[in-house]
């Protein structure tokens, strides 16, 4: 795991309290739709997309999807993107988890390094904050998705 202290994390606090707003800015480039490793789909996003696009989960299993083990995942084009990705998220209303949350993911609570690596791809990053800050926003997103797309 990569040092806190090796990172480019501001010293000290914060001198008002960073929102993940101030973390992140989507430029809607679409650099976070590309493979990295596709997007797992779990019952619930597959029947909300399905729905969305008006045919039946096995359709939308069949046809974008592909299967890592047991598990689903949006498939990629060849141009590297997901399928789903054309100059604008066509599911943007349904999209999975794992795009609702970017790039406030959960691996950067276990490595803050993360934040790093998604910077050097995603340019509405910012790595101008503290350590602090960060892992707050990371807990809070995660929290409101639960809330809000849980319940």
């Amino acid at each position: 795991m990569k040092s806190p202290s090796a990172g480019p994390w501001k010293g000290g606090r914060a001198s008002k309290l960073l929102t993940p707003a101030d973390l992140f800015q989507c430029q809607k480039c679409g650099e976070c739709c590309k493979g990295y490793g596709g997007v797992f789909v779990n019952e619930r996003e597959i029947n909300r997309i399905s729905q969305y696009l008006n045919i039946d989960s096995e359709s939308f299993l069949r046809d974008y999807c592909q299967w890592s083990g047991r598990r689903p995942l949006i498939k990629t084009s060849e141009s590297g993107y997901c399928v789903f990705w054309h100059e604008v998220c066509t599911i943007h209303p349904v999209k999975p988890r794992m795009c609702k949350i970017w790039p406030f993911i959960e691996s950067i609570l276990i490595d803050p390094g993360n934040w790093e690596a998604i910077h050097s791809v995603c340019p509405g990053v910012c790595m101008n904050v503290s350590l602090e800050d960060l892992t707050r926003c990371v807990k809070q997103v995660l929290a409101e998705y639960e809330r809000d797309y849980q319940g």
